[in-house]
């Protein structure tokens, strides 16, 4: 498990984080329902050559959760500027996925964020977005909050299964599962679909264009959220690259295929570092 032994408040919210190893800063950033625990497999790995910065979205993991908040998209993008200000970054390397990647591509349209790479994958990017089941809890959202515990737990774990291709562990399925689960956990997880709101893409998706950093787009080829077809699109937007599949994994890459994530992310440290040298020798 990711240590979080931290707290920022930012936007009038308690923010938990937590940094690793030594060396360039790496910021990693994750999506809905999950939490900076998906990284506990992955952020490790890079330990020996970054720092790694890691953190609970507004609303979700350790960070506080309580009623009335926001914790739609439209203030995730300024926790990552205000963080990006506490930790003393510039041009980090960034990885992205899934809500943190939209929170990743608002704060470089929106905030003038600027990274030294981006590995972006199964992201909340493209319209259309939000399922059914997400529909149906923003027009019902009491209801759902009010269930009793059991029937709780049991949408919770079979939603939270919907994201991986392989079968989640029992280990994976109660470090997901453990922050939503309570009164003001379940409350909070209904809190952060109810605010699911296709306009905050929206208001960035026409600005997309191709980043000054490297882009690296990954795509579970198996993903029944976002379509590996959004991939596609978003890699034509942003990168210089196509899209890249990843075989036999679904939304929840970390899960399904860890080791294609690490990889990826070393050659983006090695891609940027080429792209620093080409904007030194430019502005000599």
């Amino acid at each position: 498990m990711l240590n979080l032994p931290n707290t920022a408040i930012i936007e009038g919210s308690a923010v938990r984080w937590g940094r690793i190893g030594k060396g360039p800063p790496l910021v990693a950033i994750h999506g809905t329902p999950f939490s900076s625990q998906v990284w506990r497999r992955i952020v490790p790995e890079f330990a020996d050559r970054r720092t790694v910065y890691y953190f609970d979205l507004v609303g979700y993991g350790l960070s506080e959760m309580r009623e009335g908040q926001d914790v739609s998209l439209g203030v995730q993008n300024k926790v990552l500027a205000a963080l990006f200000a506490e930790w003393g970054v510039e041009r980090p390397d960034v990885l992205a996925h899934d809500f943190g990647g939209a929170t990743a591509l608002r704060a470089w349209y929106l905030d003038g964020l600027r990274y030294a790479s981006l590995t972006i994958f199964d992201a909340v990017a493209l319209a259309p977005w939000g399922s059914p089941f997400v529909q149906h809890v923003r027009r019902h959202e009491a209801a759902f909050t009010g269930m009793p515990d059991y029937m709780h737990r049991a949408l919770l774990r079979a939603y939270l299964q919907t994201a991986a291709h392989n079968p989640l562990s029992e280990d994976a399925l109660e470090i997901y599962s453990a922050p939503w689960l309570g009164p003001v956990g379940q409350a909070a997880f209904y809190r952060q679909i109810a605010q699911m709101d296709q306009r905050f893409t929206d208001e960035v998706e026409a600005l997309y264009d191709r980043l000054d950093c490297p882009v690296t787009v990954l795509w579970g080829m198996k993903d029944d959220w976002i379509p590996y077809e959004k991939g596609t699109a978003l890699a034509a937007l942003i990168s210089g690259r196509p899209v890249v599949p990843v075989p036999e994994a679904g939304h929840l890459v970390q899960e399904d295929r860890p080791e294609v994530l690490v990889a990826a992310v070393l050659k983006g440290f090695s891609d940027s570092c080429s792209s620093s040298s080409s904007r030194k020798a430019i502005v000599r």
